[in-house]
């Protein structure tokens, strides 16, 4: 049998730990999660959770006031307002709104796409689920059933294509949420269909800066090559749940100043 490699093993060990820290009640009042967190039923947090974890970039004060802005417009019942076809109502309003280069002609189509997808599709996991391959496959399908509903053209970038070589870190941030179950309050698993075997890191630069740094992340560049190529290592930490590890990586790279 092979002798285990103690550094492998002083890093798992470290990286439980921080784990274990920022995995916490504590870290919710600081982050997008706390949108669906708003919420009790599965589809409510299935679609407050997805248009959250879209505009989840930028300065994290912004990203919760606006996802919080959405939740208004949507009159705090997601699944019932886009089901009822409500924001056909509101287009005045949604096309006031803007975060960054997402902007209410977006939103719109968003909330349209997610009326199809629940009238025609049975929902975001559902879709998921349903495909064959890995993450990387199962998420550049559910992009092209997302954008079968007549999208403007400008409103494709803000779903990532794995497949066209992008982290999509938004995309697998929102399948932390749904599908990890570790009952420490902070991420859902209301996905039952979805393993968190099959979850990939949310890459961004302070995940990544602290991954070289412990040398799981060789790649200088964040593209879906790098969040394989972390994931991959993050696995032989814990094949069950590698993705437990973003707390670690990202609260040492945003709460401890790690660079």
């Amino acid at each position: 049998m092979k002798e285990p490699d103690m550094k492998k093993l002083e890093i798992r060990e470290f990286l439980d730990l921080k784990s274990k820290q920022y995995n916490s009640h504590e870290f919710i009042g600081s982050d997008p999660v706390q949108i669906p967190h708003l919420y009790q039923s599965k589809a409510d947090r299935e679609i407050s959770g997805f248009l959250a974890a879209t505009i989840a970039w930028g300065q994290r004060p912004v990203i919760i006031r606006n996802a919080h802005r959405i939740m208004e417009i949507m009159n705090h019942e997601p699944y019932r307002y886009i089901s009822g076809e409500g924001y056909k109502a509101d287009k005045g309003v949604i096309y006031e709104f803007c975060h960054r280069t997402f902007n209410g002609e977006d939103l719109y189509y968003f909330f349209k796409a997610l009326n199809g997808i629940y009238k025609d599709h049975g929902g975001i996991e559902k879709i998921i689920s349903k495909h064959d391959g890995d993450m990387s496959e199962k998420l550049s399908q559910f992009r092209k059933i997302f954008f079968s509903f007549r999208a403007p053209q400008r409103t494709s970038k803000h779903v990532s294509d794995p497949l066209a070589g992008s982290a999509a870190k938004r995309l697998n941030m929102y399948l932390r949420w749904m599908v990890r179950n570790d009952k420490q309050g902070v991420d859902f698993g209301i996905w039952k269909s979805v393993s968190p075997a099959e979850l990939y890191l949310p890459l961004d630069v302070h995940t990544g800066n602290v991954a070289r740094k412990l040398g799981l992340l060789t790649r200088s560049q964040n593209d879906w090559k790098a969040v394989d190529e972390v994931t991959r290592g993050l696995r032989e930490l814990d094949r069950s749940d590698p993705v437990k590890y973003d707390f670690a990586l990202f609260g040492l790279g945003i709460f401890e100043g790690w660079k």
